[in-house]
């Protein structure tokens, strides 16, 4: 009984080490292959500083190249609710799930480099390729894009074998004791256990180190790639030329006085931003060159000095994003200053059967517009500042292009550098790529503000309040309607131009009791904003705005 009882504790202790020595092995896989992966971030973004000081017009992070090519594949659907979910923090979000998955990867790959170290080294191969492959296929591609992503594909895999090798030396993550043989002397083994020790104190000092690199390097490349590639200074110097015939002051009426209504004006910094660029361009003005070519009788390029001298223009301009959803916030007003686009396409010549202003922004992103909507009359302009502002840099700055009436995916381009005169049937922008519709003008929409839905009100007069744009049509009527009653006309705001929104409030009776509020309006034709709802996709979203409230 007594051998049997000693047989098994001692079975179980056994057990038990191995168990323990196998967590103590994947730990250390995982721990080695996350700190690979932070080594090849890191080494990214070291060459990335590298290539940008050697002059690279676009130095790139592999990261932020993988996370623009998953942009690219992904299908318009999830761009969208993207979009719709994460608004303005989408990149952030994208960001962040690029992250995740190296780490996950990297931790797995760690892990089983444990037991098969080859297989383990291809994979990460194959994942440093992916990365090479996301840099080389960005649109403005160069040694500021390859270079860095190569680079930190052969740290990882570098990083990874030789971990793991020196990991797998004998006795290094079992006990001491483990790597003596039983039968040596006690002065053979003493010696060997401290052998043991001083090599494991060093493999820790060199993960300790490998990580403590990884984290300065990578940190400290980005902070000098910011600082490099950062207009602010540059942006704050320019001085802005008054407008050849600036704009009067807007009188208060445009205004409802409505406590929580939103200014007439959206503040630069409350103004939407939706994009695909991951990282905003910092494009430096006194290097900034625009070009228009393609189907013109006279191509020429515009430097920045340029487009300031000419006779700027004034213009109060909506600008709406295709994916605003019913009642969405994607839609902003403001006062640009910019180059009347139609006399620079004048100048060119443009030739017989050119239909489409393909322009391209610095990062690469393509919108195609209609080459009538900038010579039929309208405002369209090329932007350089906003609200009295010069342009802020995640609103285009340098320039941007503007053209009243069609939504931004085909016509707003930020960062523009090249404007192509060509043809809808041979060129297609970006986003037309992507599913949605060629043409895109603004859709008339109506928006309640105020109250918010959900709130809870007393009884007696309650006001309410918001926007209503149709933009380049104008909007000559708002109406709102309580519980599925009659339309009832709302009071409108004086109107500034038909580019445009127009602000509402209609004084409401309101009793006790839950109700649901809507609104519709109707555009300077005559026409009436239409009740059929439509998604997003693939031309804007339609519908009537609705909220529901609680009167106590």
């Amino acid at each position: 009984m007594e051998t049997s009882a000693e047989s098994g504790t001692g079975t179980g202790a056994g057990v038990g080490h191995r168990r323990a020595v196998r967590f103590v092995s994947g730990l250390t896989g995982g721990l080695i292959g996350l700190l690979a992966a932070g080594v090849g971030v890191a080494v990214g973004e070291f060459a990335a500083a590298v290539s940008a000081a050697f002059g690279s017009r676009a130095p790139k992070a592999p990261v932020v190249a993988v996370g623009e090519w998953a942009i690219d594949l992904s299908p318009a659907w999830l761009k969208e609710a993207a979009i719709r979910n994460f608004g303005s923090h989408d990149k952030a979000a994208l960001l962040t799930g690029v992250y995740v998955t190296i780490a996950v990867v990297s931790v797995l790959t760690g892990m089983l480099a444990r037991r098969h170290l080859g297989t383990a080294t291809g994979l990460a191969a194959a994942f440093g390729l992916l990365g090479l492959i996301a840099a080389i296929t960005r649109p403005v591609v160069g040694f500021g894009a390859w270079f860095p992503a190569l680079l930190a594909g052969v740290a990882t895999v570098a990083v990874l074998r030789g971990l793991t090798l020196r990991s797998l030396r004998p006795g290094l993550l079992g006990t001491a004791a483990e790597a003596v043989a039983p039968d040596e002397r006690r002065d053979r083994r003493e010696r060997r256990e401290q052998t043991v020790r001083r090599e494991r104190r060093r493999f820790l000092l060199t993960l300790f180190g490998t990580g403590t690199g990884a984290l300065v390097g990578g940190f400290g490349s980005r902070a000098w790639l910011d600082s490099r590639y950062n207009v602010a200074p540059v942006r704050a110097a320019v001085v802005l030329p008054e407008a050849a015939e600036p704009l009067p002051a807007l009188p208060a009426s445009v205004h409802p006085d409505v406590v929580e209504l939103e200014p007439f004006f959206t503040p630069n910094a409350q103004f939407y931003r939706v994009d695909t660029a991951l990282t905003v361009p910092q494009v430096d003005p006194r290097q900034w060159m625009l070009r228009i070519h393609g189907m013109v009788a006279r191509p020429f390029e515009v430097s920045f000095a340029d487009l300031l001298r000419m006779p700027l223009e004034e213009h109060d301009l909506t600008l709406t994003c295709v994916s605003n959803t019913v009642g969405g916030p994607y839609c902003g007003n403001a006062r640009w200053l910019g180059a009347p686009l139609a006399p620079l396409l004048r100048r060119a010549g443009v030739q017989a059967g050119a239909d489409q202003i393909l322009s391209t922004s610095f990062d690469g992103m393509t919108i195609g517009t209609p080459v009538e909507a900038v010579l039929d009359g309208r405002q369209a302009m090329l932007a350089v500042a906003m609200n009295g502002q010069t342009l802020p840099v995640e609103h285009g700055f340098p320039c941007r292009m503007l053209v009243p009436g069609l939504y931004g995916y085909v016509s707003a381009t930020k960062w523009v550098v090249d404007l192509e005169l060509t043809t809808f049937a041979k060129d297609a922008g970006f986003w037309v790529g992507e599913g949605w519709a060629q043409q895109a003008p603004v859709k008339t929409a109506s928006r309640i503000d105020v109250p918010g839905t959900g709130a809870t009100l007393q009884a007696g007069t309650v006001v309410v309040a918001g926007v209503a744009w149709a933009t380049h049509r104008g909007v000559a009527g708002v109406e709102v309607q309580v519980d599925k009653g009659a339309w009832v006309t709302a009071d409108l705001a004086t109107a500034d131009t038909p580019d445009t929104w127009r602000q509402w409030s209609y004084p409401w009776h309101a009793t006790p009791g839950q109700h649901t509020l809507t609104v519709r309006c109707t555009d300077g034709t005559g026409t009436l904003q239409t009740p059929v709802v439509q998604d997003t996709l693939p031309d804007g979203a339609t519908g009537y705005h609705s909220i529901q409230v609680t009167i106590g």
